[in-house]
């Protein structure tokens, strides 16, 4: 195979080299239990709290508690953990309340949890979106009544990358007195934010969206919101999460949010010139396509692009062969038949669907990969749909 053009970023990240090298002392030499008493313990736990300031720094939560801590950041082991601990820790902190408000399009982290929870008792309300996938603020403020208890509102969709008005969100929610949640895993590093300025509760992230390690994620907890942990056991992260740290993934992750904050401004620049570059080349070079999303508010590294009439897995399989890495979708929805929920919810045609391609890309892309992409689709897009029916149908 030739070398590899990783445009699935959305998946997962490559690790930072400067990250790795951070990492590496805390699997051999530094290998303490940071919760140990002596002084091989609490060297390492010195670079926990580190880490927790870089994080904390990045989101733009500048509380530190008397002993100089970031207290109100919590490690976890991913995403999805971040996800279900916030939430869970809504439900808790407003028993008196029945009803949970989130949108369409979320992450399966954050729907899974929704839908078991209306099996459990709870009234669910899901807020629409349009066929750009965009959501009315409206619509959301008639959502919440008084007996929400938390509103969840991803800030960038992992499929086609818009960005959601969040703060807006929280504070709609705050009006009725629900908690708000944001799904961050995709923003975080790629857009500004400021939690200090905001009304935003809880804040999920996830270290190998932002070429940290996979295995580690953070929560955001701003202070004096009610807490619950949802993992039990000893008395780590100041007893809200329970489990030994994982010392190299929190360094890494910790080191990874400083670079983003550093280069956020270039690596957004940088991102959004290939991206442009991407959809320009392939929109010209190829009929019957559509660019799907928020073409004003989204993230600067996406293009999620349906082909007509064709399969996308046989779109991808093509790719695969010239080492082009791209996807279908979410990682997490990978191998069903069914075009993915956010593309239904946005009531896109199945002959677009079912041949949509998500490109996301990194700091680590180049215009000359970007350039062989979009030579190498046109013929792979012509030759699969000289073997369907459907297209000829419309020739």
């Amino acid at each position: 195979m030739e070398q590899v053009i990783y445009l699935d970023n959305h998946a997962t990240t490559r690790v930072d080299p400067a990250v790795l090298a951070e990492m590496e002392p805390f699997f051999c030499e530094r290998y303490g239990n940071p919760s140990s008493i002596y002084h091989f313990g609490g060297e390492v736990m010195a670079e926990v709290e580190r880490a927790r300031i870089r994080v904390a720094e990045l989101l733009g939560a500048g509380y530190r508690d008397r002993d100089g801590h970031a207290s109100e950041i919590i490690f976890t082991s991913c995403g999805t953990e971040s996800d279900n601990t916030a939430l869970n820790a809504a439900l808790n902190a407003r028993p008196d309340r029945r009803r949970i408000v989130t949108s369409v399009v979320e992450h399966p982290a954050v729907l899974a949890w929704a839908h078991e929870q209306e099996r459990r008792g709870y009234a669910l309300s899901l807020i629409p979106v349009d066929e750009r996938g965009r959501i009315r603020l409206e619509t959301l403020r008639e959502l919440i009544d008084e007996d929400t208890a938390v509103v969840s509102l991803m800030w960038a969709n992992n499929e086609i990358g818009n960005l959601y008005p969040v703060e807006e969100a929280a504070r709609l929610a705050h009006e009725r007195g629900a908690l708000f949640h944001t799904d961050a895993v995709q923003a975080v590093g790629k857009v500004p934010i400021d939690l200090d300025h905001s009304e935003i509760d809880f804040l999920s992230l996830s270290g190998h969206k932002l070429h940290a390690p996979k295995g580690v994620g953070a929560l955001y907890v701003r202070r004096g919101t009610r807490f619950r942990p949802f993992l039990l056991g000893g008395h780590q992260e100041k007893g809200r999460r329970g489990g030994t740290e994982n010392v190299p993934s929190i360094v890494g992750l910790g080191k990874a949010c400083e670079l983003a904050r550093l280069g956020m401004a270039e690596e957004v620049r940088q991102l959004a010139e290939l991206r442009d570059l991407l959809e320009q080349r392939v929109s010209s070079a190829i009929p019957k396509i559509r660019l799907n999303g928020d073409r004003e508010h989204r993230l600067p590294n996406t293009a999620s692009i349906s082909f007509e009439f064709i399969e996308g897995e046989a779109i991808l399989l093509q790719l695969d062969q010239f080492g082009i890495c791209a996807s279908s979708g979410s990682a997490c929805t990978t191998g069903s038949l069914e075009p993915s929920h956010v593309l239904r919810a946005m009531e896109l045609p199945y002959t677009a669907a079912h041949g949509t391609i998500r490109f996301s890309l990194s700091k680590f892309n180049t215009r000359a990969e970007i350039e062989k992409v979009a030579a190498t689709l046109p013929p792979i897009i012509e030759n699969l749909r000289r073997m369907s029916p459907y297209w000829e149908e419309t020739r």
